[in-house]
């Protein structure tokens, strides 16, 4: 098992430039299936997530072909209409290919993420947005089996502003017919850059980023050319790095309003921001401030995959802070490392965190247990007088390319091994 070995001490800073966004690019891949053509998607990050989606697309039917920045897709002789476990286990949002294939198909089978059983579960909301467009769905042995003899558009009404849920539901809708109505969508950036790859190829989906989303059926779709949109997740994340190390960093290429959120709770915590052209320059705080509560909230609120990040900056503030965590459970996995490594956070009840502020923490040999969880170790790391080891770190590589590298061409002493 690979892991990162991190003296800390250094300044981030720099230049940095980031490619396309992990939650965009693994639904586009997803909604090449609809078009039975070719798709050719830019700024694809070299990323783990990618390279499972890739083998999913590849495992039905579909060609495809990575290469540099650039993928490309032909999905016009799929053969196989089913999911297997292997691949659900390793990537857990594939679950997102269920909406295009029953787009497509009339009969498909996919197994439960993670090999959970029928019940109360995560993909609830996808299953009944499905079943509102005429999809009859089973279970059996593990596996979600959906027929359908035809999609006819309806008024989906979702309990929650499940992003997984809105993007299935639109993706099931793009040939259904008639009109489709999907009532408190999710509003995150990743959506409204699905609705213009699907567009480009010829859907009719418009209201993308508010909470109500229409989609007109439509009977063919062609072939397309899309570039992602940056990853505001992983733009963040460095930010943070440069901020509780004193550097000032320098984005190429941001758009504004996907980042204003996170932007806002930086400047809280005494980051200066500016945006300029097309990108932004942050610099550091003389101090970091605490921030009396934060608590991630569907988009246009802070996003849960920032939360662990602020957590390790605000474990450096000058006060107390709370984070509230809506979005997901088991999402304070990292606290416990943190503690390892001279943290002061105590948890007042299974989502809200209190985090004191302390002047400096300690080398420790550390788990990533998650994406966001490991990528808040390894900025902990880089403040430390010392060495630190993360380990699993496959968590992380699912979701930042080669992070080592863009930290030590920032300036950060690190090392994968």
């Amino acid at each position: 098992m690979s892991k990162y070995i991190i003296n800390g001490g250094n300044k981030v800073e720099g230049r940095l430039s980031i490619r396309g966004a992990k939650n965009s690019v693994l639904p586009i891949m997803a909604a090449s299936i609809l078009n039975e053509s070719e798709s050719i998607i830019n700024n694809i990050p070299n990323i783990s997530d990618v390279h499972v989606m890739i083998d999913i697309l590849k495992s039905i039917g579909c060609k495809a072909e990575y290469n540099g920045s650039t993928l490309y897709i032909d999905s016009s002789n799929i053969d196989n209409t089913s999911i297997k476990e292997e691949y659900m286990k390793m990537l857990r949002s594939s679950i997102i290919v269920m909406g295009a294939m029953i787009g497509r198909f009339r009969d498909i089978n996919i197994s439960y993420p993670g090999g959970c059983s029928i019940g109360s579960r995560p993909i609830d909301l996808h299953l009944l947005a499905l079943e509102k467009l005429g999809v009859q769905i089973t279970e059996e042995n593990g596996y979600i089996y959906c027929h359908r003899e035809s999609l006819e558009g309806n008024i989906i009404n979702l309990k929650f502003p499940s992003v997984g849920a809105t993007e299935n539901a639109i993706l099931a809708a793009v040939k259904a017919k008639g009109t489709t109505l999907i009532n408190n969508a999710a509003k995150e950036p990743e959506i409204e850059d699905l609705q213009k790859f699907l567009n480009s190829m010829g859907a009719k989906v418009s209201g993308a980023g508010t909470n109500c989303i229409q989609i007109e059926g439509v009977d063919k779709l062609h072939s397309v050319n899309h570039t992602i949109i940056p990853d505001r997740i992983a733009i963040g994340t460095y930010m943070v790095a440069s901020a509780i190390t004193g550097g000032v960093l320098e984005v190429d290429k941001v758009i504004k309003k996907h980042m204003d959120p996170i932007v806002d709770k930086l400047e809280k915590a005494g980051c200066t921001i500016e945006y300029k052209g097309d990108g932004l320059i942050m610099i550091p705080p003389k101090k970091i401030l605490p921030i009396d509560i934060v608590k991630t909230e569907p988009h246009p609120g802070f996003p849960t995959d920032m939360q662990s990040q602020l957590m390790t900056m605000l474990c450096l503030s000058e006060g107390t802070s709370v984070l509230h965590e809506t979005i997901f459970e088991n999402r304070f996995m990292h606290c416990s490392e943190l503690i390892k490594m001279g943290a002061n956070i105590k948890n007042i009840t299974d989502d809200i965190c209190m985090i004191k502020g302390v002047n400096s923490l300690n080398g420790a040999t550390v788990k990533a247990q998650d994406l966001r969880g490991g990528a808040a170790l390894i900025l902990a790391a880089l403040v430390v007088h010392g060495k630190t080891d993360v380990l699993n770190i496959s968590h992380v590589e699912r979701g930042y390319e080669e992070i080592e590298v863009t930290l030590r061409n920032l300036g950060a002493d690190i090392s994968k091994i």
